[in-house]
C-alpha cells in the first residue's frame, strides 16, 4: 500500500481503492471474526465497512493513516451488526494450540469457560480486548482505530478483564457447589 495509491483512490480511482482493499481484506475479515465470532455477520460487517469506505474515501484526511481508518470502519460496521442483532458476540481470548493443558477435554472446557464470560461483556469492551490481545495493538493504536482517548481505552481494557475476571470465579463458585440431593463427604 503506497500513499500514491490511497491518493489516486481518494479521486475516485476504482482499480487502487480495490488494490487497497485487497490487501487488507483478510486482515479486516479476520478483526471482524474475532469481534462478532460469526462468519456470515463477519463478512456482512466486512463489506459493509468497504462499501462506506468507497462512500468516503474523498474525504479521508490523511492517506497515510489508510490502514487505521478502515479498521475503524470495520469496528463500525461491527457495532451496527451487533447492535442489529441484538446478539452477544464470542470471542475466544484463548489460543487452544498455546494452551499447555495435556488433557483435550480440560482445553475445551477452558476455551468454552472463557468464552462464556467473553460474551458477556460489552461490545465495546470485547472490541478492545480483541484489538489488544488478538491483534497486539498497543493502547495509542487501539485509540487511534476506535477514535477514542486513550484513557478509554485503558479503561475499557481494565473493566473488562475485571468483568471476564468475575465472571470466571462465578463459574468457579458454581461449580464447586454440591448437586442438589448430593451428599457431601
Amino acid at each position: 500500500m503506497s500513499v500514491e495509491e490511497v491518493e489516486r483512490a481518494m479521486r475516485g480511482d476504482h482499480d487502487a481503492f480495490g488494490a487497497l482493499v485487497n490487501a487488507s481484506a483478510n486482515r479486516l475479515y479476520a478483526l471482524a471474526s474475532l469481534i462478532l465470532r460469526d462468519t456470515d455477520r463477519a463478512q456482512d460487517a466486512t463489506q459493509e465497512a468497504i462499501v462506506r469506505a468507497w462512500r468516503e474515501m474523498p474525504r479521508l484526511r490523511d492517506p497515510e493513516r489508510f490502514e487505521a481508518w478502515l479498521r475503524r470502519m470495520v469496528v463500525n460496521a461491527c457495532y451496527d451488526e451487533g447492535r442489529r442483532t441484538r446478539r452477544r458476540a464470542e470471542v475466544s481470548l484463548v489460543n487452544l494450540a498455546d494452551h499447555q493443558t495435556a488433557d483435550p477435554t480440560m482445553r475445551f472446557a477452558e476455551s468454552e469457560r472463557i468464552d462464556r464470560a467473553f460474551r458477556r461483556l460489552p461490545l465495546e469492551q470485547r472490541t478492545t480486548l480483541v484489538l489488544q490481545h488478538q491483534f497486539g495493538m498497543s493502547h495509542v493504536e487501539i485509540a487511534d482505530t476506535l477514535g477514542i482517548p486513550v484513557g478509554t481505552v485503558k479503561s475499557r481494557i481494565r473493566y473488562g478483564l475485571t468483568a471476564m475476571r468475575a465472571a470466571l470465579e462465578a463459574d468457579d463458585r458454581v461449580g464447586a457447589q454440591p448437586v442438589a440431593g448430593e451428599r457431601t463427604a
